[in-house]
């Protein structure tokens, strides 16, 4: 094998797929990168055995072969290489030779047979969907996937497709996100994403509108993203009944300024750490939101008015999942809805129903202010 190919080029997708490449594996070829030279482009793949990267670039290739590289080394060599260009070639025992400019590496590689084989998805159902859309649905509800897992098919995105709508679900005990956005045609279809996953496809999203194709099989799903294809297994198990879980009814409505609402959040929590944990206080009453926190290194006090119908309410919540769903609502202002101090909070946009989140309350203790 040996191509010339252009460094910068080689350096992005040597970055993008490294990402999802095993550091710690009984597999050696699994912590590397499959290089293979074939049709004009070189190919590289990344892959832990549930979550896999490709990518094509251009490259003149001189004689096509395959080999697996160190993904740590290889990367470390070829963002510190000199020269604009690139040549790699393979000999008989699997010896590398990188050069660029004055730089000449040898490194041993692996035989390109010992790399597991990506799975392949037969009689997939086939989505394309507007790739800025995607993104913006991933990027709101992400930050509500669980962490842990105790329940391991919410350690993923629900994703529910029926006709003419697509809505994306994350829950973890503590909150709720969900993301619904009008799209034409598509089949019923209900699956889970890994969050893993999802964190990968939302880096390699661009902003533009380019269609994104999704190929969703019994066990996998495949993201195509210009030159990339994100493959992975989809979670098993029973979902949250979402529904079940979002209160119909509510006592208090409050439309604040998400700014206004962030900001005093933020400065009242510059008294919460690791350490030192303590919920937020709000009181919404006439027309006011007053903001407090107390810890054992003090306390805040903070305020911003915002229109309000219906009961006062003296509520407590995490200062992080708070803040998660105010700066993931993407809209200037925001329609808060209560039903006593008890009850999770619904955080919705001002106008429509775009997105819906929600976060649990946090039991306050009375000598806490």
């Amino acid at each position: 094998m040996k191509i010339t190919c252009n460094k910068q080029e080689l350096v992005e997708a040597v970055s993008n797929v490294q990402r999802v490449v095993s550091s710690k594996t009984t597999l050696a070829a699994l912590e590397g990168i499959l290089l293979r030279a074939e049709n004009g482009t070189l190919q590289l793949c990344g892959y832990d055995l549930e979550l896999g990267i490709t990518t094509t670039i251009p490259a003149s290739i001189e004689q096509e072969g395959s080999i697996i590289l160190n993904a740590k080394l290889f990367g470390d060599i070829v963002r510190r290489v000199p020269s604009d260009t690139l040549t790699l070639s393979v000999d008989e025992k699997m010896i590398t030779n990188i050069v660029s400019g004055v730089s000449d590496f040898s490194i041993v590689g692996i035989a390109a047979e010992e790399y597991p084989e990506l799975p392949s998805i037969s009689g997939a159902s086939q989505i394309s969907l507007n790739g800025s859309v995607l993104k913006s649905m991933i990027r709101q509800t992400l930050f509500a996937v669980a962490d842990n897992d105790s329940k391991p098919i919410h350690t993923g995105t629900l994703f529910e497709m029926e006709e003419n709508s697509l809505r994306l679900v994350s829950v973890d005990g503590y909150r709720l996100a969900m993301r619904t956005e009008a799209i034409t045609g598509g089949e019923e279809l209900h699956f889970v994403v890994p969050g893993k996953t999802l964190g990968e496809v939302l880096k390699l999203l661009p902003d533009s509108e380019d269609p994104v194709a999704l190929s969703v099989g019994r066990r996998h799903i495949i993201f195509e993203i210009g030159r990339y294809c994100v493959i992975s297994r989809l979670l098993d198990g029973e979902f949250l009944d979402y529904n079940a879980a979002i209160p119909k009814a509510f006592t208090t409505e409050v439309k604040a300024q998400t700014r206004s609402f962030i900001d005093s959040v933020e400065r009242v929590s510059l008294l919460i750490t690791d350490r030192l944990k303590s919920p937020v206080r709000c009181i919404f009453e006439d027309g006011e939101v007053k903001i407090s926190c107390a810890t054992s290194i003090g306390k805040a006090n903070d305020e911003f008015m915002a229109p309000m119908e219906g009961e006062n309410v003296e509520i407590g919540f995490n200062n992080r999942y708070l803040l998660d769903a105010l700066r993931n609502a993407d809209s200037d202002e925001v329609k808060i809805q209560l039903n006593g101090a008890l009850s999770p909070m619904k955080v919705l946009p001002r106008e429509g129903d775009s997105f819906l989140f929600l976060v649990l309350p946090v039991r306050l203790k009375s000598n806490e202010n």
